[in-house]
């Protein structure tokens, strides 16, 4: 049992700013499995619960030295894990709506080579385009076309209004449509 098992997160924190790898592998051994059982409850999947939890801890050491974490660690990690699998699950959603969207491109006698690469590489682009939107933006596009909130709903839970919801939506939209437009005319040919 090592020492820093009995140091307080905030002083793990501190440790881990200080590129201390002990203080990171407390920190991953007090709180991995407890994340991993929370996202196995969400996904139904112990391979994709494990990479969710494991892609939050790799950000945390990426991100070490610019890391703010204002209320509990536990919190923190939680909110993020919430986020990755969020994410996940706007990734199948959306990947699934546009694999059907070619599958009836293909089915309407239209053939082009290579359709699974294509698929492949097109849904890497759709998940990195989400990806990319801002924090904000991300959490209330992936609450209302992923968990299908209403826009009350959303606005309530984030403590923003509805108006301010339906505006981030429609903007999220408005970027995925600008990106993706160029990228799927590309696919088509």
């Amino acid at each position: 049992m090592s020492v820093y098992s009995n140091y307080a997160d905030n002083v793990l924190l501190n440790l881990l700013k200080e590129d201390d790898q002990l203080a990171y592998t407390e920190i991953f051994e007090r709180y991995s499995r407890i994340l991993v059982n929370h996202a196995y409850k969400i996904l139904g999947s112990s391979d994709e619960a494990n990479d969710a939890v494991q892609e939050v801890f790799l950000s945390i050491w990426n991100k070490r030295h610019e890391l703010i974490i204002t209320g509990s660690l536990s919190s923190y990690l939680y909110k993020a894990t919430k986020n990755k699998i969020l994410n996940h699950i706007a990734h199948e959603k959306v990947v699934s709506r546009y694999a059907e969207s070619i599958s009836s491109f293909i089915e309407n006698d239209y053939v082009f080579a290579d359709s699974n690469l294509r698929e492949k590489e097109l849904e890497a682009i759709i998940a990195k385009e989400i990806a990319l939107l801002p924090e904000k933006m991300r959490e209330v596009f992936l609450l209302r076309k992923v968990e299908e909130l209403s826009y009350d709903e959303i606005a309530l839970q984030l403590n923003i209004t509805d108006k301010t919801a339906k505006q981030q939506v429609y903007n999220s939209l408005k970027i995925l449509r600008e990106k993706l437009k160029s990228m799927v005319n590309l696919f088509v040919y």
